[in-house]
């Protein structure tokens, strides 16, 4: 069995942009790339879930989103890291166009993404974790089974505040400022566990 950690990409690993899909509007959070390398190092799969609303609305092309996650790990492995699969949800149940505009179990807090990952690398999920900057990717991992890490990057930190004023208990198992912060939680983690 594999232990991975599911990525959410915009916000997450790059810069938050509405529907971003054109190579040259990506921005790489820093010190992200280092935090995948240093979980990879550690042996962790690395696999991004990403909700691509865009694709469904018409904005984009499911080609236009390969073009630039292929791009997204050209850059990466410029300082030694890389994502070994991207799972996404190109559907929306109310603002999708044709064939996409539908309510599927791949759309995330669901767990469609996780179900397709966990046929391809049989993930052990009590050493695996989910890291995002929303709610809903907390809740995801939550229902497949695995730890959520919140990171306060993209929409993280407001969604945390917003937690906090309404006295809500945290929805997250940790809290991280930054994709760095997560990975040396996670490893941390693992160091414990091999004692």
């Amino acid at each position: 069995m594999e232990k991975a950690v599911f990525l959410d990409r915009d916000g997450t690993i790059n810069e938050e942009v509405t529907y971003l899909y054109r190579p040259e509007d990506l921005v790489i959070l820093p010190g992200a790339a280092q935090a995948i390398k240093k979980l990879r190092d550690h042996g962790f799969r690395i696999l991004v879930v990403t909700n691509q609303a865009g694709i469904a609305r018409g904005y984009y092309t499911e080609e236009q989103m390969h073009a630039l996650h292929q791009h997204l790990n050209r850059q990466l492995e410029k300082d030694g890291a890389w994502i070994d699969r991207f799972y996404y949800c190109p559907h929306h149940p109310d603002h999708g166009i044709g064939a996409y505009k539908k309510a599927c179990h791949c759309r995330k807090p669901d767990i469609g993404m996780f179900e397709m990952a966990q046929k391809e690398y049989d993930i052990d999920k009590s050493r695996s974790y989910m890291v995002g900057d929303k709610r809903i990717d907390v809740q995801a991992g939550h229902n497949y089974g695995i730890r959520g890490i919140l990171v306060g990057t993209g929409y993280g930190r407001e969604e945390r505040q917003a937690g906090e004023s309404l006295g809500e208990e945290p929805f997250y198992d940790f809290y991280a400022e930054t994709l760095m912060g997560a990975a040396e939680f996670i490893i941390g983690k693992e160091r414990k566990r091999h004692g």
